[in-house]
């Protein structure tokens, strides 16, 4: 980490800067940065972000729950219509459970409960396109 990452300063810059998150940590992985041995030593409910910042930066962990706790309390979502408010908060809650990866991933409209709220195109629209929707959901990463 250290090597590729000489600062939290240079890794935050490129953490907020990825299209995808998933990425960076695969990138990481063949560097020989294993995050379930981390996650293993640390705790089950922290974030990569979190892991990484903690082990190699010192920095104290917050769990998924509580970076999701914190963004529904800045009330981030109040710009958005009903039916995307809802999609982010099950995003936001589904982050909580298993990480940042798994949002990325189109595939999460598929998935209880967003699949019973219409197709994926449908919650797409919702945010005006896709191009809306990525920026929203990098919107609700960075504030992650």
């Amino acid at each position: 980490m250290r090597k590729d990452y000489a600062s939290l300063d240079q890794f935050l810059l490129r953490w907020s800067k990825a299209d995808r998150k998933a990425a960076i940590l695969h990138e990481l992985e063949e560097h020989g940065v294993l995050l379930e041995p981390l996650s293993d030593e640390v705790g089950k409910d922290f974030d990569a972000f979190d892991l990484i910042c903690h082990v190699a930066f010192d920095q104290p962990p917050l769990t998924r729950r509580e970076r999701a706790d914190q963004v529904k309390k800045r009330n981030y979502f109040a710009k958005y219509g009903e039916q995307a408010r809802q999609v982010l908060e099950i995003l936001l809650d589904k982050y909580a459970d298993t990480g940042i990866e798994n949002i990325e991933d189109i595939k999460i409209f598929t998935l209880d409960p967003l699949k019973t709220m219409g197709t994926a195109s449908e919650l797409v629209s919702a945010f005006g396109g896709k191009p809306a929707y990525m920026t929203a959901l990098q919107e609700l990463e960075t504030h992650l």
